[in-house]
C-alpha cells in the first residue's frame, strides 16, 4: 500500500519513516492565505482542516493527470493557537521574535490537520472516499527563556517556515517544557489519528510498512 503525502515537510517526512513508511512526496502548490480568506470567518480546527483537504484535493488533481496511483493521499496542515488567534508560518525574522516574546511562559494549543483520499484501483464508487480530523496537542514554553536565546533562535532561520515559529523535533526543542496530548500533532502528522483514519477503510497500519528500520 503506497501512501503519497500532499506536503514536503520535513518533519512530516522524518515523521512516517521513524514509523517504517516511505511515502511519495507531492507538492499541492496551494494558496494557503488565499483559501481561508476565501472560506470566511472559520475555527482553527476547521482551518487546518480546510487546508489538509485542499492540499490532498490538489495532489489527487495532479495524479488523475498523470500515472494512475495505487494507495491513499495525505494533506495536512498545522497552526498555533494562542489567546484564540491562530498563527501559521511567520516567515519573517521580526514576526518570529515577537511571537516568541508574547509564547513564552505560556501554553498554547497546537492543531494538525488531516485529510485522507481513498485513490485505490479497487474503491467502488459508492465507498466513502475521503475523510479528515484534527489532531490537537497543548505546548507550554518555558519562562525564563532569555531575549538572548530567542534572538539566537530566531538567527538559525529555523522557526520562520514552522507554524508557530517553533519545533519539538529540532532546535526549539530545549525550549518546550511540556506537551499535553499527541507529540506527534505538533510534527503535523498524529500517526496514531492517520492511523484511525485508515482504519475506516478497513486497511490495517502494518499494510504501509515499506521501509527497513
Amino acid at each position: 500500500m503506497r501512501l503519497y503525502l500532499a506536503s514536503t515537510s520535513p518533519a512530516r517526512l522524518a515523521t512516517l519513516r521513524a514509523a517504517g513508511i516511505e511515502p511519495i512526496l507531492l507538492s499541492s502548490g496551494v494558496d494557503e492565505e488565499a483559501a481561508v480568506a476565501a472560506a470566511g470567518p472559520l475555527t482553527p480546527r476547521e482551518t487546518v482542516l480546510l487546508l489538509a483537504r485542499l492540499k490532498a484535493e490538489a495532489v489527487a488533481d495532479q495524479l488523475v493527470d498523470g500515472e494512475p496511483i495505487d494507495g491513499f493521499i495525505l494533506g495536512g496542515d498545522s497552526a498555533f493557537e494562542l489567546d484564540g488567534r491562530l498563527y501559521g508560518k511567520p516567515h519573517f525574522a521580526p514576526v518570529a521574535r515577537a511571537r516568541w516574546l508574547k509564547q513564552r511562559g505560556r501554553e498554547g494549543k497546537l492543531h494538525s490537520g488531516h485529510w485522507l483520499i481513498d485513490h485505490r484501483a479497487s474503491t467502488s464508487p459508492a465507498t466513502e472516499s475521503a475523510i479528515g480530523d484534527v489532531s490537537t496537542a497543548i505546548v507550554t514554553f518555558a519562562s525564563n527563556i532569555s531575549d538572548a536565546e530567542i534572538d539566537a533562535y530566531v538567527a538559525t532561520g529555523e522557526p520562520l517556515e514552522v507554524a508557530g515559529a517553533f519545533t519539538i523535533d529540532s532546535l526549539g526543542a530545549a525550549f518546550i517544557t511540556e506537551i499535553r496530548g499527541d507529540p506527534h500533532a505538533v510534527v503535523g502528522l498524529s500517526l496514531a489519528l492517520l492511523r484511525q483514519l485508515l482504519l475506516r477503510f478497513d486497511v490495517s497500519w502494518p499494510t504501509l510498512w515499506n521501509r527497513a528500520l
